[in-house]
């Protein structure tokens, strides 16, 4: 296992839609591997989520991990540790409610952004098994950020008031902005 370093905004993977993999692929040693090195970074940069194409990795493979309890975006529903292989997302309800999103790849800011609150995740798991997810809230939010590297998209472009990005530690400050 190994910490992989985060590519930041800018590179340009992060705007390349990754590529599907194979049921054979999902189940070689190689994203074995890469599943170990993709979890190892996750916990030593603190996310909760990491796509394979923030390590450089232009593949459809992401991972979630959602630690229940009290956070800032209030009482979370613990989701352990899951491996995604070529994730779709279904909207169930277009009603969207908005957190302030922060991520691994555009660090040392937040953005203020809408999503819809009620989805349907698919995808494959590392036995190549099926997948099966309806989510709300803030896992809904969780799940759309993490899959939309998958497509070569980051939160800050789904940003509609560009005052409502900011510094961390501006916010932390001086809380939210007007818009």
């Amino acid at each position: 296992m190994a910490v992989r370093k985060i590519i930041r905004m800018g590179h340009p993977t992060l705007r390349v839609p990754a590529r599907q993999i194979t049921e054979q692929e999902i189940r070689s040693d190689a994203i074995a591997k890469l599943v170990e090195d993709m979890v190892e970074t996750l916990h030593d940069y603190g996310g909760i989520g990491l796509a394979a194409p923030q390590i450089d990795e232009p593949i459809r493979l992401a991972i979630i991990e959602i630690p229940g309890g009290e956070s800032r975006y209030g009482e979370l529903e613990a989701i352990p540790l899951t491996v995604f292989a070529n994730p779709s997302i279904e909207v169930l309800d277009e009603r969207t409610a908005g957190y302030w999103e922060g991520c691994l790849s555009v660090p040392g800011l937040r953005g203020f952004v809408e999503r819809p609150q009620h989805i349907r995740v698919t995808a494959k798991d590392l036995n190549g098994e099926d997948i099966d997810l309806t989510l709300k809230g803030f896992s809904a939010t969780v799940f759309q950020h993490e899959f939309d590297h998958l497509d070569g998209r980051l939160y800050v472009d789904l940003i509609k008031d560009p005052h409502q990005l900011v510094f961390e530690e501006e916010l932390a400050r001086y809380g939210e902005p007007d818009g």
